[in-house]
């Protein structure tokens, strides 16, 4: 793989890009031998991503609106292994099984999320604002192995056959109706050991992180990443830190931690770039309760082509005008739709936006 430059003269182009990117700089960007743009280093998955916050410990990485500190870092990071571990060697759940996540912006939803990345499960986070039949016409499609929801969501959905599910929330299951066994409360597991280790599993760069999922109505379309591509993510909001610091004047990484007051809720594909970039300066999340909108799109194509990141470009396509985008945090395939991917990606990595 080559070191690249042209990518500066762009319109992902954004002042310090040069020194952030070259050769050897923390943010250098190489091309994958399918021509595709790829960070030369950084996390190749979203394991590797998160384990580093375990050194974080006692900081604040959950937030409630009055300031109170809802989860430190380390705190996350023994639920999150907790869960994980849980979901290989209770569940007998394996590196590839789809997990879904169904629930509001609670704490839970970070641990929930995370545990699947860590057990190198395949995340589907679905709206929670959607109704439940149009949450059930999803979980139909992705069929998922487990059912990561809350109290308010789980009568409408839960029930598939092979299906385990795991409710959080204090409340009864209320009329929700499952097999014997496959259902059980958050609250009512061990408490997490602060000292265990993730499973011990192998997860690869190419295998899938996420699925998401722009809409309910059809055709139903749910975007594939992989660990590399979500990895990718990760780094772009490394480099827009890096940037927006030394726009400011600023040594990256000497500032004080952000706090981040997020945009978007927790299901939405947006919200994970900013989940990202606070997690890698050891930052502050804030869940206010405030009314927050999933914007339409999905992830990752409008944040990797609107921030600017240095392993996205795009093209406009000389016979219809369209926007082509290509690079690491970009997806890979619709879930189980040949035709629509076929239709969709290229095989030298371009995603025809439409």
């Amino acid at each position: 793989m080559d070191s690249v430059r042209e990518y500066e003269e762009s319109e992902t182009y954004v002042p310090h890009t040069a020194a952030l990117t070259a050769p050897g700089a923390p943010f250098e960007v190489v091309r994958a031998e399918n021509g595709s743009l790829v960070y030369a280093d950084g996390p190749r998955t979203l394991r590797e991503f998160v384990e580093t916050t375990w050194a974080y410990g006692e900081r604040p990485f959950l937030l409630g609106g009055d300031g109170a500190v809802l989860r430190t870092y380390g705190e996350f990071f023994a639920a999150a292994t907790a869960l994980a571990n849980r979901f290989v060697d209770t569940h007998g759940l394996r590196p590839g099984d789809r997990a879904a996540l169904l629930m509001g912006d609670r704490p839970d939803w970070q641990t929930a999320f995370w545990a699947t990345q860590l057990a190198g499960l395949v995340a589907v986070p679905l709206d929670a604002a959607w109704s439940g039949a149009e949450a059930v016409r999803v979980l139909d499609h992705c069929a998922p192995r487990v059912l990561l929801v809350d109290d308010e969501r789980l009568p409408d959905v839960v029930g598939r056959p092979g299906e385990r599910v795991v409710v959080f929330g204090a409340g009864e299951p209320g009329r929700a109706v499952a097999p014997a066994g496959l259902v059980e409360r958050y609250e009512d597991l061990p408490a997490p050991d602060p000292y265990a280790a993730p499973p011990d599993i192998e997860i690869r760069a190419e295998d899938d992180a996420t699925i998401v999922y722009a809409s309910p109505a059809d055709p139903l379309r749910g975007a594939v990443a992989t660990q590399l591509a979500q990895a990718g993510a990760a780094m772009d909001a490394r480099f827009r830190a890096a940037a927006d610091a030394l726009g400011r004047g600023e040594l990256p990484g000497l500032g004080p931690a952000p706090v981040t007051r997020l945009t978007s809720p927790f299901s939405a594909p947006e919200a994970l770039f900013e989940v990202y970039g606070a997690m890698a300066a050891g930052g502050s999340l804030v869940l206010d309760g405030a009314g927050r909108t999933r914007r339409p799109g999905w992830w990752p194509a409008d944040p990797a082509g609107d921030a600017a990141s240095p392993a996205v470009e795009s093209r406009v396509s000389q016979e219809t005008g369209e926007r082509w985008l290509r690079g690491q945090s970009l997806p890979h395939a619709y879930w189980r739709d040949e035709e629509a991917t076929a239709g969709a990606f290229t095989p030298d990595g371009w995603f025809r936006t439409g």
